[in-house]
């Protein structure tokens, strides 16, 4: 390995993204500064901050290693992602949550929620749900950096776990969410590049896209045994119907991250960045071709390196690797390609890990000091909020912890927490991980996100019990019910003796989401019908504007 070379690559990157932050430090200077990037960003630096933190390590080794085992079948994900991902967030819920976010002066998402239905309990609940949640999904993708680095660079794992929180942290502390915003769109760019070289390289290594594609399917006959087990065909087909593998890629992995983002904290609140809907237009197609090119790079080649390490290695992926489909990618990259594209490709998953990580670390710091500790503050013994409040005139200042705000010392926890949890999580996480966070965003927000948006009879009675009722079914689920959890956690084996309450096919195989975003919704409209309707000037305030874009 080329040490000096390294070492220069690194050193040129570091100091952009150290200059990236230092701009955004000096141009933050307001709390709506460090939350909501002033609501004047630009639609590049918008698209590719959406993208960024939409795709990341989670992504790229995470389900590009679940490619690497299970195969293409995922690509249907890449669909889900731009089709709900993008263009039905942007169109139909970016518009509303930016217009609607800016009438009720919200800087964040809970805030957004407990503005919109007048609930400062909405607002808290939802920020300590997040921060609570969130940290399994940033120390996953951790992991997912962190493996890359150990097998391309021979770094010791927990020190490139160290490594690339505390640089992450530097710039998020003091940057705000325009120091996330500015340096995903700095990594964005080399993450794409980066993904269309490799892309490139995988189809040429391997004889041309018909060759490498056709070489793939004739090895169905090495397809994993407990894949075939569970209802696997093969690496180009999709699973048996009904089994327990096709329920698992549909539900979890498919429905459960493509449904799932709609209601993502981290992503909802770049539609509050921007200042009119033709910015949202004009990111439209940039976070589309975006998304495209990074999810589908990682699935093809997670999917296309069996081809690879059987021809050079005579073993498929999982095999090579040792069982763990966290490192099918890295040592795939480390393995086949020049050792120059390594660096790049060192680069763009670093940056694929630093703009999710930076904005998952915004999203809880934010959490904690602006929604749990400052909203429960100024509660004033009401859970309404004053009509100052609603109409964006009472500016309150942050609680201080010494010379930092409340959010800035949250994010520092933030860090921490994901440390010590990537320490201690097991290998093959990353892609299960990001599923369950994303799930239970799903069931706990979208249905009152929805309702927030489109339906003016939710009530405050109603948004509350459909965010504490999805909110606790996911959490029953996944500690009793979803077996790849509940044998995990092991409560229920303490508490009942067995692994998990349902075993019989195919229930504990359906994600959580499944059952626990309907259940979400019915609670929302039936309390809503049985409650007094919000008041008018509430409504008035929230939908200002609206019916005419």
């Amino acid at each position: 390995m080329n040490y000096f070379l390294l070492g220069i690559v690194f050193i040129v990157y570091f100091l952009m993204v150290g200059y990236v932050g230092y701009l955004a430090w000096k141009r933050t200077n307001s709390s709506e500064d460090f939350m909501v990037a002033g609501r004047e960003t630009h639609p590049y630096i918008m698209a590719l901050s959406y993208g960024a933190t939409f795709i990341s390590t989670a992504a790229i080794v995470g389900f590009g290693g679940v490619a690497g085992k299970y195969g293409m079948g995922i690509l249907w994900l890449v669909f889900l992602n731009i089709f709900v991902g993008i263009f039905i967030a942007f169109v139909f819920f970016g518009k509303r949550t930016r217009r609607m976010g800016k009438n009720l002066g919200s800087l964040t998402f809970p805030e957004f929620l407990g503005r919109r239905f007048n609930s400062k309990f909405i607002q808290y609940f939802s920020g300590i749900l997040i921060f609570c949640a969130m940290p399994i999904y940033a120390a996953v993708v951790l992991i997912g950096a962190a493996r890359f680095m150990e097998s391309s660079l021979m770094l010791d794992f927990n020190l490139a776990l160290l490594v690339l929180a505390v640089v992450i942290c530097a710039y998020v502390l003091f940057g705000g969410l325009k120091g996330v915003m500015y340096t995903d769109a700095l990594q964005g760019t080399i993450m794409f590049v980066g993904m269309i070289i490799l892309l490139v390289f995988i189809y040429w290594v391997l004889g041309g896209v018909t060759e490498a594609n056709t070489a793939l399917t004739n090895m169905a006959h090495l397809y994993p045994p407990d894949a075939i087990a569970e209802g696997g065909t093969g690496w180009t087909s999709f699973p048996t119907l009904g089994s327990p593998f096709w329920w698992s890629l549909v539900t979890t992995t498919i429905m459960g991250v493509g449904i799932g983002a709609l209601a993502q904290p981290q992503l909802a609140v770049r539609f509050m960045t921007v200042k009119s809907n033709k910015e949202l237009h004009r990111s439209l197609l940039i976070g589309a071709i975006f998304i495209a090119v990074m999810a589908g790079t990682a699935y093809i080649v997670g999917s296309l390196s069996n081809v690879y390490f059987y021809q050079n290695f005579g073993q498929i992926s999982i095999d090579y690797v040792g069982g763990n489909m966290d490192s099918i990618i890295p040592t795939f990259i480390s393995t086949a390609l020049p050792e120059w594209f390594v660096y790049i490709f060192l680069l763009s998953l670093l940056a694929a890990a630093m703009s999710t990580l930076s904005s998952q670390y915004h999203t809880q710091g934010t959490a904690l000091g602006h929604d749990i500790v400052d909203a429960i503050r100024n509660r004033g013994g009401s859970d309404e909020y004053s009509e100052d409040e609603l109409n964006a005139n009472k500016v309150v200042e942050e609680s201080k912890i010494g010379f930092i705000s409340v959010s800035q010392a949250g994010i520092l926890i933030a860090v921490i927490l994901s440390l010590v949890i990537g320490l201690v999580l097991p290998g093959s996480i990353v892609a299960l991980g990001t599923s369950l966070f994303m799930g239970l965003c799903a069931a706990a927000f979208l249905p009152v996100y929805c309702a927030a948006l489109f339906w003016k009879r939710t009530t405050k009675q109603g948004a509350i019990a459909g965010l504490l009722s999805g909110t606790l079914t996911s959490l029953f689920l996944l500690v009793f019910v979803f077996k790849k959890t509940a044998t995990g956690l092991g409560i229920c084996k303490f508490i009942f003796g067995v692994d998990m309450l349902i075993n019989t096919l195919p229930w504990y195989s359906i994600d959580v989401m499944i059952f626990a975003i309907p259940v979400s919704a019915i609670f929302t409209i039936v309390v809503s019908l049985l409650t007094q309707p919000i008041d008018e000037k509430v409504l008035d305030k929230s939908f200002e504007g609206i019916s005419k874009e």
